[in-house]
């Protein structure tokens, strides 16, 4: 089976603002650890690393490895550096070794989702390849002489951090970092609270020269640009040094794993197991996933799945039970597994993809933390316990369960959740945490406590929710319908139509006060919430088109059309749906700045990618025969992978062209719906 492959050409790559510092790179590990950089080897984020290593509460995910500076030395004394460095205009934020001109970089690939560069320094021609084995806290840097007249010389400066993913870049260094070395093996630490990191060179005769300082007034550019501390210090202890010549290759190896682990197979054997399980991840996936761009972006869902290296209680209660756990990273760099986010995505990232057994080890996993009637929202990086603000993650559950049995036909996991799924219906007739209840006059669910945000629209700067939507909102009872559909027909197969027919009155109560409430006839739309804090609201948001996506819409058949239509001529762009259409009192239409005027667009017209999948399956129950038309609706994201995430799909876009992506350049259910609704549009 061959490689899959996306080029960027020398040309894309030079192209002024928007070339090789704007697009990215990134490698997981499957254990919530990753690997990631711009392309011209600038670090512009914080989040930025070639070891960004996951480990247990309450460290979490630590910045171990920043950078690897890496300059080539050709026979006649020249130095070209092969990683671009930024240094916000201040020249003396250069370090020894780095001195020399910047190598031509005349191709980068991601080569069956592994990032590999193509550099000329002067008469020699050097490739680079980043390598992260599953599984494990360790990263590979392997560097290929492809053509030389004679051998040049390699030295390689590593850069360390040594902080938690979300420290600030200021952040004081650790107190004393200490590397001892014995053998050519090289050990960094830096107090008992910290990992050690291990590093080796493979392949040649490689000594470290020690030299150790501090590297001072490191910019990261895109920090800057989010209203962040944009300025911070790294400590390199010192450089690798040695000869390599045509057709011969080196690697540098880094890692908090132990010795024996990081030399237990030599580096062809890495690279060769991991594109091999790549290979079999893309073979696996549904046959129009097996080419092409969906390839990669079956490749970029394996991204998103993981083992929580953190919490180790669970792992060891799942394993006693003969289980796993398996959870969703929301988004990369920043997010840690969220419930609503795995629950939308698990069928484009599973079920699609043909990991089946895994869909039920995530089902699982939330079904466990099931408390007070509700899944958890998110997990914060570094702890082992969840947050439960959310009023839909829980009602996503059940739609991610029931296309779960719908692809497997699995019921020991039904049999398994059904008494928590019948508490959690329970809990929300009653009224649960957050002011989650049902109104026992019309059926239908509100929810909404003062200064949280419970739904998907979320954003939150200090104490200002922006779009609290406190009260009955449409996708949360679009989704409470769903929900008592669904259970109303597991238990029917399970226990007879007398356990089933309490909620079947529930759901009929519930669609009738929905048709009756919901529906403004002076927009020709619904509203976005009713019963609210300030009355019904009448903005038009892609929330209503839930009402006849999901798989019991709880809209009358005969006000689809009105629907879909305004969402489509509203809030329809090539990436995805708007957040609020243009004309509505908050619309914004680019999301940039500091943080409180990101989030002030977040949820204001700002696109969301994942958007797209209930807008499908909405047009196709409009149109079932439009397959191509719906086809068609997910072309806009194809030239998208050659921008901000490589071979990936970001969390959102502006508002009006171009649709700049924003926000997080790799994102779970941004990936899933294209997946899922291209395997649902199929001919």
């Amino acid at each position: 089976m061959a490689d899959f492959v996306r080029t960027l050409s020398r040309e894309v790559l030079n192209t002024g603002p928007n070339g090789a510092e704007t697009r990215e790179w990134l490698v997981a590990n499957g254990l919530g650890g990753y690997a990631s950089g711009s392309v011209s080897g600038a670090v512009t984020r914080r989040y930025h690393g070639l070891l960004i290593a996951a480990l247990p509460a309450p460290l979490g995910r630590v910045l171990m490895l920043s950078q690897l500076s890496d300059v080539v030395i050709d026979a006649d004394g020249h130095h070209y550096r092969l990683s671009c460095r930024d240094t916000g205009g201040d020249p003396s934020g250069g370090e020894a070794g780095e001195e020399g001109q910047t190598a031509a970089l005349q191709e980068f690939r991601m080569e069956t989702g592994l990032p590999v560069w193509r550099f000329r320094a002067g008469g020699a021609v050097i490739e680079k390849q980043v390598v992260l084995p599953h599984g494990q806290n360790i990263v590979h840097v392997t560097y290929r002489v492809m053509e030389a007249k004679a051998p040049v010389q390699l030295r390689l400066r590593p850069v360390l951090a040594f902080r938690t993913l979300e420290s600030a870049v200021d952040r004081p260094l650790a107190g004393a970092y200490r590397i001892t070395a014995a053998e050519q093996r090289y050990e960094v630490s830096a107090g008992p609270d910290l990992p050690v990191l291990r590093m080796a060179i493979e392949g040649g005769d490689f000594p470290m020269t020690l030299d150790g300082g501090i590297r001072r007034d490191v910019y990261y550019r895109v920090e800057d640009e989010r209203g962040y501390q944009s300025r911070g210090s790294l400590w390199t202890p010192g450089y690798f040094s040695g000869e390599v010549g045509a057709g011969q290759s080196i690697t540098f190896a880094a890692a908090t794993e132990d010795w024996w682990r990081l030399e237990a197979l030599p580096p062809a054997d890495v690279l060769g197991f991991e594109a091999e399980r790549r290979r079999r991840i893309i073979q696996n996936a549904h046959p129009s996933l097996r080419d092409g761009a969906m390839a990669e972006l079956v490749l970029s869902a394996d991204s998103f799945l993981f083992v929580p290296a953190g919490r180790v209680a669970d792992q060891m209660r799942a394993r006693a039970e003969g289980d796993e756990v398996r959870t969703v990273i929301a988004g990369y760099h920043w997010f840690t597994d969220w419930g609503r986010d795995t629950m939308i995505a698990l069928e484009g990232l599973t079920l699609a993809t043909g990991r089946h057994l895994e869909a039920g080890w995530i089902l699982h996993t939330f079904g466990h933390y099931i408390r007070d009637g509700l899944i958890p929202n998110m997990f914060p990086d570094g702890k082992d316990r969840g947050l439960y603000h959310t009023a839909d993650a829980t009602l996503w559950f059940f739609h991610a369960l029931h296309r779960y049995l719908g692809a497997t036909g699995e019921r020991d996991t039904l049999r398994l959740l059904l008494p928590k799924l019948r508490e959690v219906i329970d809990f929300h007739r009653r009224g649960t945490r957050f002011g989650i209840g049902v109104d026992p006059r019309d059926g239908l669910l509100r929810q909404g406590q003062e200064g949280y945000q419970l739904t998907w629209m979320d954003a939150k700067v200090d104490d200002w929710v922006v779009t609290p939507r406190r009260g009955k909102a449409v996708e949360i009872n679009a989704l409470w319908h769903n929900a008592l559909r669904l259970m109303a027909g597991w238990l029917r197969e399970e226990d007879g139509e007398a356990a089933a027919r309490p909620l079947v009155e529930l759901a009929d109560q519930a669609r009738a006060s929905f048709n009756a409430r919901f529906w403004c006839p002076s927009a020709g739309h619904l509203f976005d919430v009713v019963d609210g804090e300030h009355g019904d609201d009448i903005a038009c948001r892609p929330n209503q088109i839930f009402a006849v996506s999901l798989d019991h819409p709880v809209l009358e058949r005969e006000r689809w059309e009105p629907v879909v239509e305004t969402v489509r001529s509203r809030l329809l762009t090539p990436v995805g749906l708007r957040s609020l259409a243009p004309g509505c009192r908050d619309y914004k239409a680019k999301y940039f700045g500091d943080l409180r005027a990101r989030d002030a667009a977040y949820h204001q017209g700002t696109v969301w990618g994942w958007l797209i999948g209930p807008y499908v399956d909405a047009w196709l129950k409009l149109h079932p025969e439009d397959k191509e038309g719906a086809r068609r609706l997910l072309e806009g994201f194809l030239p998208h992978l050659d921008e901000a995430g490589i071979g990936t799909i970001s969390e959102i876009f502006d508002a009006e062209a171009p649709f700049t992506p924003r926000g997080c350049i790799s994102q779970a259910w941004s990936v899933a719906e294209v997946l899922r609704c291209w395997v649902k549009t199929e001919s």
